[in-house]
């Protein structure tokens, strides 16, 4: 049986994350902080939610940002949110901060008067969205384009790299919802509260070969 490891560094949504893994047929999923065992594990999941400064704070403390460069370069891989955020190089958020990396490119603020056909947008964006499938990917299997997926957040990811874009969303602006390298796969929205969309894409997580 394969292991899925959700990296617990206490400030994730965990269990609903590792309940909709269990959903979907993972096989083993363990919510571990444990460098040990994350190491072991077949697939790695890097969840997050709250602010990037107490998040890469924790991060940093327990040694994640080397782990995670270390384990998501020969396995499946998947960020979500705010884990997708800090994979990132910079985010603006709490006068700025420095990321992992992993991606290239920068977090950036929706702003205070982010408007649509001149129409104010609240922020955060919250709430359910389409995602454009730029990229062919494993992930997006029996996916539509423009599926609508859950989405919270009052920062987005603006890509250094566009090859690297598989998905992406609007919200008064372009924004990258999915990102892509190798066995790494990120998105800004939840899939564990996308329904149907969302299971598909961490089914399709668990079938994955890490290739594409």
């Amino acid at each position: 049986m394969q292991t899925v490891a959700v990296i617990d560094y206490g400030m994730g949504n965990l269990h609903s994350v590792a309940k909709a893994l269990e959903h979907v047929g993972a096989g083993k999923v363990l919510v571990t902080s444990d460098a040990a065992v994350i190491r072991e594990a077949d697939r790695v999941v890097f969840p997050g939610v709250g602010a990037i400064r107490d998040c890469m704070a924790e991060i940093r403390r327990l040694g994640f940002d080397s782990l995670v460069r270390e384990v998501s370069q020969d396995r499946p891989f998947l960020g979500i949110c705010v884990g997708m955020q800090a994979l990132l190089e910079h985010s603006e958020e709490n006068n700025g901060v420095d990321c992992i990396g992993l991606f290239p490119g920068q977090v950036r603020f929706f702003g205070k008067g982010l408007q649509e056909d001149g129409e104010h947008l609240k922020v955060p964006h919250m709430g359910w969205n389409e995602v454009s499938q730029t990229i062919h990917h494993p992930l997006w299997h029996d996916i539509p384009d423009r599926a609508r997926f859950y989405f919270v957040h009052s920062y987005y990811i603006d890509a250094g790299k566009p090859a690297q874009v598989v998905g992406r969303g609007h919200y008064g602006v372009d924004f990258a919802a999915a990102l892509a390298d190798g066995s790494r796969f990120a998105v800004q929205f939840h899939p564990e509260k996308s329904h149907t969309h969302g299971l598909q894409l961490l089914q399709n997580f668990v079938a994955w070969d890490g290739r594409w």
